[in-house]
């Protein structure tokens, strides 16, 4: 999901935040000794072709969408081909490292990491499965099968999974954020599976956002998912999303974020009855692609100011 698509969906479908997944290379984490050696050499070699062939592919398909909006550009059949070539270049040495090093646990995670992001999702699960019976302490296995659980069940194999790999890297705030993402989406199975009230998972959520962001705070997509959280608690904590909003504030890194955050300022404002703080910022959103939703909160705006004023009146006592 971009992040366009993450601001707007926050605010259209606040009960039910975007599941994201983040994205990162856990297993190319390699400790550095004094003398290199020539198999991890290789491997780092093998993560870099990666990463370049996946940058490379990416180019070609927005190129291809430049093109094709110019009413230009080659098919997409020729385009697809062209993909799927410098993907098997990937995969071939893949599987050729790992038939000469058969139990590097780092080479499987990334090649299941390779897998996942070409829609390859039950081979990358093997590939992970793999690693975590290779080396169980490696964390980044257990949290990437448990990614792949949240989204295909049993969810309740993810909550152990993440809580094995926060036991095995406590400091790893990816670990975190995906943890409180499924609990979050997902609080049927966690009332289940942690034997808690609604109220309850909640909280469990929004602690483990708050051990994410603990680990990452400069992190703003991290922050947001953690403010927009609170619109979803039963009943929702209005004042304490304005709270983690205006922290997100701090780390917007342009006007198109902060507009974003603005939004939710306006939307949580007009909940709490605050009208003029409310068009105070929808009077600092400008940017076109927030055109609709600010139509729409200025409408909602309107709306609940003339019912307050018609409340107001019906309960005014008569004069005299």
């Amino acid at each position: 999901m971009t992040f366009l698509a993450f601001l707007l969906s926050a605010l259209v479908a606040a009960d039910a935040p975007a599941a994201r997944e983040v994205s990162r290379k856990s297993a190319a984490k390699v400790e550095k000794t004094a003398a290199p050696d020539p198999v991890e050499l290789e491997y780092e070699q093998l993560l870099e072709q990666d990463d370049a062939t996946q940058k490379e592919v990416d180019k070609w398909i927005k190129d291809a969408d430049a093109f094709e909006k110019k009413g230009a550009g080659s098919p997409k059949d020729t385009l697809n081909l062209r993909i799927n070539q410098r993907f098997q270049e990937v995969r071939k040495a893949y599987e050729s490292f790992l038939q000469r090093h058969p139990k590097h646990a780092r080479a499987f995670i990334a090649y299941g990491s390779f897998l996942n992001d070409i829609g390859e999702e039950e081979a990358a699960v093997t590939q992970w499965d793999r690693a975590r019976e290779l080396d169980p302490k490696n964390p980044a296995a257990w949290n990437n099968l448990a990614n792949y659980y949240g989204h295909r069940s049993p969810v309740k194999k993810a909550f152990e999974y993440y809580a094995k790999a926060i036991d095995l890297d406590p400091s790893e705030s990816v670990y975190y954020f995906n943890f409180a993402t499924t609990v979050y989406l997902f609080r049927k199975d966690a009332r289940e599976y942690f034997q808690f009230t609604e109220n309850q998972v909640f909280d469990k959520a929004l602690e483990l956002y708050r051990q994410a962001l603990k680990y990452d705070p400069t992190n703003f997509v991290m922050a947001a998912d953690y403010a927009q959280s609170f619109y979803g608690t039963k009943p929702p904590r209005l004042e304490d999303g304005l709270a983690a909003w205006r922290e997100v504030l701090k780390l917007a890194h342009d006007d198109f974020e902060r507009q974003g955050v603005f939004v939710h300022f306006a939307r949580l404002n007009l909940s709490l009855g605050r009208f003029a703080e409310a068009r105070q910022h929808l009077n600092s959103i400008t940017d076109e692609r927030y055109a609709v939703l600010k139509t729409n909160l200025v409408k909602k705006l309107a709306r609940d100011e003339g019912d307050a004023r018609t409340n107001a009146a019906a309960i005014k006592p008569p004069a005299g």
